[in-house]
C-alpha cells in the first residue's frame, strides 16, 4: 500500500488547467483542453452529455492519484472513462475526464487459466480470448462483451445472460488494486492489506467497521439488503459487502465493485474464472403468452437450462420483420405470444446428450405452439441468437432520426415476473411508446426493455419523466430493483433513497463521505438528492447524414478501430459531426470553425477506411465509407479529372512509380526527405509520403497473359505487388502463386492488359469517384471476358484487392451491376487451401510462424483459409492476442505513419516478445506495415508455402 502526493499549480483558465494536469503525468502530450478533443471524448452510450474541461490519458496508478489531487486543487470533479459503453450516464462528467483504457490493457493468465489478472482497458472479449486456450472464461458475460472493458465490468458489477448472481463480477473477484481519492493505493492481494489500510487510512478503516456493524445490527437493514441482493441488483452501492465480509479491506474491495467510479479507481483486478462449456443445444420455445412462458421457467431451470431468454410479443413481431426470419416465427400470427430462448451447455458431447435427454420430458409437457426442438448446429444456433441479439439492432436502426434508443433493465422476484411484464406493456401503451420491446434474462427475473425517445422538446422530456415515475412505482411495488445490470448512473440516482429507504441511503452517503470527503469522484452518479437529476443534461441528436443518423453512440466500433489511440474513433467521428451541426444551429461560429478545422485530419484523413467498424456496429454503420465519401466531396473537378486520367493510364502510372522507387534507392536519403517534405508542404500531403528508409524498391512486372487449355480460374495479380518489391528475392506473391499452381497441376489464365487493370481500391479510398468508376468498367469488362462470363472464378493474391474487386460492381449503374453478378472473386489463400494444398508435395515445416490476418480477410470471411495455409507450413501458428488492423491501408501508413505506429504498437510488442521462424500475412502493404512495426520480415504466406514445397 502506498500513497501519492502532488502539489500542482493552481488552475487559471484552460491554459492553467492544462499546466496543472500536465504536472500530474509524465507526458504532457497526454493532456488536452482543446475543444475538439473534449467534445469527442464527451460522448458515451448513455442519453446524457457532459463536456469535460480537460481530457487526460493516465498511464499509472500514481498518475491517477496525482490527477485526483489535481482535480481537488482545481475544484473540479473527476470522471474515469474506459470503454464508455455504460448506458446510465456514469461515464461522463463536466470536469476532468481521465481515460483509463489506452494505457491499461495488460492481462496475465494465472494457474493455467483458473485465475486471471486484468487491467481496466481490456475488453471482456479480449480477456476471454486469452482464457479460451485453457478452456476457461470470465464469469460475467455481458452482451456488450466485444466493447465493454474490465474497468466498466468492475465499476458496474456486470453480469449477463448466463452468470446469474453467482458468477458476476462481485462473486468472482478475488482481489483488487485500487487508488483512493487521497492517493492511497490498496492491493487486497497483499497479506497485510487490512493492516496497511488501517495504518494509512485510519478514519476510513474505522468508518467501514461502524457501517458494517450498523447494517448488521439492524434487522430491517439486513432484511432489505438480503432481499435486494438475492436478485441481480446494481442499484446504489453493494451494501451486501457489509454482510458478506468482515475485514474493512475486503469490504472496501467489494464495495468498489459496482461503485461506478465514485469511491476510487480500480487499476487491476484478479478474477476466478469459470469453465468454458463448448457443447451446446439451443431452442426457441414459442408459448401462448407471458404467463405460460414464465410458468415454464422453474421446470426448465431445474432440468439444467443454463440460459433462458424471454421475448415478448412485440419482440417476436420485430423478429418477423427480419429478411430471413427463423422457422419458429415465420408465418406465426403473433397475438399475445411470448418465447423463451433456452440453451443447455456442457463440457462434452456425452454430458450434453444426457442433459438434453433428461430435459426432454419437461420440454414435451410445455404448451408450445411451434415445437420444442433443440439444435446443435452452430449456424442454426447463431441464427436463433441473432434473433435475440438483433432486437437492439432492429429497434435502434428503425427509430426516427433525432431520437435516442434507450435500453433499461430491472429485476423482480420470479413469481412477479409476469405481472411486471404486463404492467410494462400497459405503461408503453399509456405513454405512447408503440415501438417498445421487452426481452431479458428470464432465469434471473431480469427484464430489459427498449424504447426510443426524443429529448429535444419539453413535452417529450415530460412524457419520459411521467413514464419513468410510473415504471419506478411498478417495479418497487413488485419488490424489485430499478437496476439489475446496467448500473445506477444518473438515470436512477434520484430513486436510490426510495428503493433502499432513509437508513440505508444514509449508510451510502456516509460511505461516499469516508472514501471521497471532497466529493471529487463522479458527483451526481449513483447518489443524487435532486429528484429531477435524471432529466438534466440530456443528449441532443441532430440529423447530420442518413448514413450515420442511426448511430446510438454505443462504442462497439472502438475496439476494432485502428485509429482509436491516435486520433478519433468511428463513434467520435459521428459525434463530432453532430457537434458541428449543433454549433452551426446555435450560431457558435468559433466552436464550429474549431471543430471543422480539426475534423479534416483527426476524422477524415487519419481514417484507415478499413471499415472494420461496420463488422462491430449493431446498426451496421460503415464510418470508413462515410470518410471516403467526405474525401471525395472535397476534391475539385480538376482533381477528379486527374484521378480519372490516372485510371485510364494505370499501366503507365505503375511503371512510373516503380521507376521512381528504384531511382529513389540510389539517391541520398537527406535529399529525398527534403524533396518529399517540400512536395507535401505544397499541398500533396495526401498523395506523396515523406521518404523513409524502409520504403521498398519497385516490384516486378505483373504476369504476362496466359491462355492454357482447361483453366480452373482466372488469376488477377494485384498491382500492389508490382508497385512494391517483396521481402527477399522470390518474386513475391504472384510468382509464388503461379509456381504453386504449376506444382499442383492446376492451370490458370491471366487476362490481357493486366498491367492496366486494378481492383479500384486506390481511387475508392482517396475519394476519386470518377477514376474508380472508370477502373471498375475496364476491369470488370476484362474479367468478364477472361472468366468466360463468370464461369471461372477470379483469384487475387492480395486480400485487400480481393475485397476491392468484390466492391467494384457497386460503382456502376444497376443495369451493369446485374450483368457482372455472375463474377466470383476468390482470395488466393482460399483457392490454395481448397485446390492447391491437396495436390502439393508435403511441405517442409517450420517450428513457428507469426501470422497477421488483415482487415480484408475479416470482411471476406477467409481467416480460416489463411490459418489453414499457414498451418500447412508451420507446426505452430500464432496470431497475436493484440491483433488488429495495421492501418497501413494502401498508402495511408506511408502518408500518416503515426497512425500505423499507434495501431500496431501492442501487437508489435507482443510479437517481439517471442521469436518465430517466419512472419506472414496475405497483403503486400500489410506486410510492409507489420515489418515496419516489428522490424521482422513479413511475407505473403504463399511465398512460404512455395518455398516449403519446392
Amino acid at each position: 500500500m502506498s500513497s501519492t502526493a502532488v502539489t500542482p499549480p493552481a488552475a487559471d483558465g484552460s491554459a492553467g488547467l492544462a499546466e496543472l494536469l500536465a504536472a500530474c503525468v509524465s507526458d504532457p502530450a497526454r493532456v488536452s483542453t482543446e475543444v475538439p478533443r473534449r467534445v469527442a471524448a464527451a460522448h458515451d452510450a448513455s442519453p446524457y452529455l457532459f463536456t469535460p474541461q480537460a481530457v487526460v490519458r493516465a498511464a499509472s496508478a500514481a498518475e491517477v492519484g496525482a490527477l485526483m489531487a489535481g482535480a481537488r486543487t482545481a475544484g473540479l470533479p473527476l470522471t474515469l472513462r474506459s470503454g464508455g459503453t455504460s448506458l446510465a450516464g456514469q461515464a461522463g462528467g463536466d470536469g476532468i475526464l481521465v481515460d483509463v483504457r489506452s494505457h491499461w490493457r495488460t492481462a496475465t493468465v494465472l494457474d493455467d487459466g483458473l485465475r486471471i489478472r486484468l487491467q481496466p482497458g481490456l475488453t471482456v472479449r479480449q480477456a476471454n480470448a486469452r482464457l479460451a486456450r485453457y478452456g476457461r472464461r470470465l464469469g460475467p458475460d455481458p452482451a456488450s462483451e466485444s466493447a465493454c472493458t474490465i474497468g466498466g465490468l468492475v465499476a458496474n458489477n456486470s453480469s449477463g445472460m448466463n452468470c446469474g448472481t453467482q458468477d458476476n463480477a462481485y462473486r468472482t473477484m478475488e482481489s483488487l488494486q485500487f487508488v483512493l481519492p487521497s492517493g492511497t493505493v490498496v492491493d487486497t492481494a497483499a497479506p497485510d492489506a487490512d493492516a496497511a489500510l488501517r495504518a494509512r487510512e485510519p478514519e476510513l478503516h474505522a468508518g467501514l467497521v461502524r457501517l458494517r456493524d450498523r447494517v448488521r445490527d439492524s434487522a430491517a437493514s439486513r432484511a432489505t439488503v438480503e432481499r435486494l441482493f438475492a436478485m441481480k441488483n446494481t442499484m446504489g452501492y453493494g451494501l451486501n459487502s457489509f454482510l458478506d465480509h468482515g475485514d474493512p479491506a475486503d469490504m472496501l474491495a467489494h464495495l468498489m465493485v459496482g461503485s461506478e467510479g465514485t469511491l476510487g479507481f480500480v487499476g487491476e483486478a484478479v478474477f476466478r474464472t469459470v469453465p468454458l462449456l463448448p457443447h451446446t443445444a439451443t431452442g426457441l420455445l414459442v408459448l401462448p403468452g407471458l404467463a405460460e412462458a414464465t410458468d415454464a421457467l422453474p421446470a426448465l431451470l431445474a432440468a439444467g437450462a443454463r440460459t433462458a431468454e424471454l421475448l415478448d410479443a412485440a419482440s417476436l413481431r420485430v423478429a418477423q420483420q427480419s429478411p430471413d426470419p427463423v422457422d419458429e416465427v415465420r408465418g406465426l400470427r403473433v397475438e399475445r405470444h411470448a418465447a423463451l430462448l433456452v440453451e443447455f451447455a456442457e463440457d462434452s458431447e456425452e454430458a450434453l446428450a444426457e442433459r438434453v435427454a433428461a430435459a426432454r420430458p419437461v420440454l414435451d409437457r410445455l404448451p408450445t405452439v411451434t415445437g420444442t426442438s433443440l439444435v446443435r448446429d452452430a449456424r442454426v444456433r447463431a441464427r436463433l441468437w441473432h434473433l435475440r441479439k438483433g432486437l437492439y439492432t432492429a429497434v435502434a436502426g428503425a427509430r426516427r432520426p433525432g431520437t435516442t434508443a434507450l435500453l433499461e433493465d430491472i429485476a423482480v422476484p420470479m413469481e412477479r415476473l409476469t405481472r411486471t411484464c404486463e404492467g410494462l406493456i400497459g405503461l408503453f401503451d399509456r405513454h405512447g411508446y408503440q415501438d417498445a420491446v421487452i426481452f431479458g434474462h428470464a432465469r434471473d427475473g431480469n427484464l430489459h426493455f427498449m424504447l426510443t425517445q426524443d429529448f429535444d422538446s419539453a413535452p417529450e422530456i415530460e412524457r419520459y419523466a411521467r413514464f419513468t415515475d410510473a415504471m419506478v412505482d411498478l417495479v418497487l411495488d413488485a419488490g424489485g430493483t430499478l437496476k439489475a445490470e446496467h448500473g445506477t448512473g444518473r438515470a436512477m440516482a434520484p430513486f436510490v433513497r426510495r428503493q433502499y429507504g432513509d437508513e440505508l441511503y444514509d449508510v451510502m452517503r456516509e460511505l461516499k463521505r469516508l472514501c471521497d470527503p471532497h466529493g471529487v469522484l463522479n458527483p451526481g452518479v449513483l447518489l443524487a438528492d435532486d429528484p429531477a437529476a435524471h432529466l438534466h443534461s440530456l443528449k441532443s441528436v441532430p440529423e447530420v447524414d442518413p448514413a450515420v443518423d442511426a448511430c446510438v453512440e454505443c462504442g462497439y466500433c472502438e475496439p476494432v478501430c485502428p485509429t482509436a489511440d491516435a486520433t478519433t474513433t468511428p463513434r467520435q467521428r459521428i459525434a463530432l459531426q453532430r457537434e458541428i451541426a449543433l454549433a452551426t444551429a446555435a450560431g457558435d461560429d468559433e466552436r464550429r470553425r474549431a471543430l471543422e478545422a480539426d475534423y479534416a485530419y483527426a476524422a477524415v484523413d487519419s481514417c484507415a477506411a478499413d471499415s472494420l467498424c461496420v463488422t462491430a456496429c449493431p446498426v451496421t454503420i460503415d464510418t470508413g465509407a462515410v470518410m471516403k465519401r467526405l474525401r471525395a466531396e472535397r476534391h475539385s473537378a480538376t482533381a477528379q479529372r486527374a484521378g480519372n486520367a490516372t485510371a485510364r493510364h494505370w499501366g503507365t502510372a505503375v511503371k512510373g512509380v516503380r521507376a521512381a522507387l528504384n531511382t529513389a534507392h540510389v539517391l541520398p536519403v537527406p535529399v529525398l526527405r527534403a524533396a518529399t517534405g517540400a512536395v507535401r508542404r505544397l499541398g500533396a500531403g495526401e498523395l506523396v509520403p515523406t521518404w523513409a528508409d524502409d520504403i521498398p524498391r519497385g516490384g516486378p512486372a505483373r504476369p504476362a497473359p496466359r491462355r492454357p487449355a482447361g483453366p480452373k480460374a482466372v488469376f488477377f495479380a494485384a498491382c500492389i505487388g508490382s508497385v512494391f518489391a517483396p521481402e527477399g528475392t522470390t518474386g513475391g506473391a504472384s510468382a509464388a502463386f503461379l509456381r504453386l499452381c504449376e506444382r499442383a497441376g492446376v492451370q490458370v489464365t491471366v487476362p490481357d492488359d493486366l498491367a492496366g487493370l486494378c481492383c479500384g481500391t486506390p481511387w475508392q479510398s482517396k475519394g476519386y469517384t470518377d477514376g474508380h468508376r472508370t477502373m471498375a468498367t475496364r476491369t470488370l469488362e476484362a474479367l468478364w471476358k477472361a472468366s468466360d462470363q463468370g464461369r471461372l472464378p477470379v483469384v487475387c493474391d492480395a486480400s485487400s484487392c480481393t475485397h476491392g474487386l468484390e466492391q467494384l460492381p457497386d460503382t456502376l449503374p444497376e443495369s451493369d451491376r446485374a450483368r457482372y453478378a455472375a463474377l466470383r472473386f476468390v482470395d488466393s489463400v482460399v483457392f490454395t487451401a481448397e485446390h492447391l494444398l491437396p495436390a502439393l508435395p508435403e511441405p517442409r515445416r517450420l517450428n513457428s510462424l507469426a501470422l497477421h490476418p488483415t482487415c480484408s480477410t475479416v470482411h471476406l470471411g477467409v481467416d480460416g483459409a489463411l490459418r489453414t495455409v499457414a498451418a500447412a507450413v508451420s507446426d505452430t501458428v500464432t496470431v497475436p492476442d493484440n491483433w488488429g488492423c495495421c492501418a497501413f491501408a494502401g498508402d495511408r501508413g506511408l502518408l500518416h505513419p503515426e497512425i500505423t505506429a499507434s495501431a500496431t504498437a501492442a501487437q508489435a510488442a507482443e510479437i517481439n516478445g517471442s521469436s518465430y521462424d517466419a512472419y506472414a500475412s496475405c497483403n503486400r502493404t500489410c506486410e510492409m506495415g507489420m515489418s515496419r512495426a516489428t522490424g521482422r520480415p513479413y511475407r505473403h504466406v504463399l511465398e512460404l508455402l512455395d518455398e516449403a514445397t519446392a
